[in-house]
């Protein structure tokens, strides 16, 4: 039984390269490409791996690209499920210019799914037998077109009905909706924790109080806002508010750096570690994932580092 499933509705095959310089009308000679599978939660799977955890990654696949993810998480031997599409799964492209050290992402939307195809997710949790149930469910990433905004909402009404905790981390309206639904955890930026108290933007000095705000009329049990390089900020009706600050270290990308902290966070919680503990090791592995290449993910080693590092400077 897997403690814990992460869902991607709107996964991609990212394929990342290098090249000298980002020149227009010119024609780039690339170097060989490295691709990955890539969404939300199968980054949050695939980092729980790296860090020592297991998990299963449920989602939409369709075509080659598709097809193509699946082997990937074979490789690396993450358990997964997957739901095929009519449509072909989406392809990202990031490129590194090694003369300028500049980083370019080209992000592509994801092809329309149907309803058949997207509300498999929703009826299988629903319809799990009780031994199979998870103790936590990810719900990560974007919504590809053809699925609502209330999908993660849906997942909300399940977690509360089977009693498993859900942990939300996305933005716009499937953020929206999906808060006060009865969603343990919600992992927003600042823009977001903005627009979860209505707002267009807030200032550090109002961050307390929004979260306060939030908590209080019932949009989450715990809040980790994430604040970049800064860490984190930790909410709940418990424990009130702290913040965790990660030590300086040598940057390289901070692709998959939200993903790896969820990873983290996750892995502690079905550990029973407390919410500070949950926290630390989650902005550890954020910052640990900074630390890599490209879009290459947490190292467990750098994870278990900096984790011992917070705990010394409490």
């Amino acid at each position: 039984m897997n403690k814990i499933i992460t869902i991607t509705l709107n996964p991609a095959l990212d394929k990342s390269t290098h090249v000298d310089h980002v020149l227009p009308q010119k024609k780039l000679r690339c170097s060989e490409p490295v691709y990955e599978p890539g969404g939300g939660g199968i980054n949050v799977s695939r980092a729980l791996k790296k860090l020592g955890g297991s998990s299963c990654a449920w989602l939409l696949a369709g075509g080659p690209a598709g097809d193509r993810i699946c082997e990937l998480l074979r490789e690396e031997a993450v358990d997964f499920w997957a739901v095929p599409t009519e449509s072909w799964t989406r392809e990202n492209l990031m490129v590194m210019e090694d003369s300028a050290g500049n980083q370019y992402r080209f992000g592509m939307p994801g092809a329309a799914v149907t309803e058949a195809e997207w509300r498999q997710c929703v009826d299988k949790l629903a319809q799990l037998p009780a031994a199979e149930l998870p103790d936590y469910v990810v719900a990560s990433g974007s919504l590809p077109p053809g699925v609502p905004d209330d999908f993660y909402s849906q997942l909300a009404v399940v977690a509360h009905k089977r009693n498993f905790r859900l942990i939300v981390d996305t933005s716009g309206e499937a953020l929206l909706k999906a808060a006060g639904k009865g969603v343990y955890l919600l992992k927003p930026n600042l823009g977001e924790l903005a627009a979860l108290a209505g707002k267009e933007q807030i200032t550090a000095m109002e961050q307390e109080e929004i979260a306060r705000q939030v908590l209080a009329e019932g949009k989450c049990q715990v809040l980790v806002v994430s604040l970049g390089s800064r860490g984190a900020m930790l909410a709940s009706k418990e424990g009130g508010i702290s913040y965790v600050v990660p030590p300086t270290v040598p940057q390289q990308s901070a692709v998959g750096a939200g993903d790896s902290m969820v990873a983290g966070m996750v892995l502690s919680l079905i550990k029973g570690c407390d919410l500070d503990e949950m926290v630390r090791y989650g902005v550890a592995a954020g910052t640990a994932a900074t630390m890599t290449p490209g879009s290459e993910l947490c190292r467990k080693e750098d994870t278990e580092e900096i984790y011992q590092w917070l705990l010394a400077h409490k």
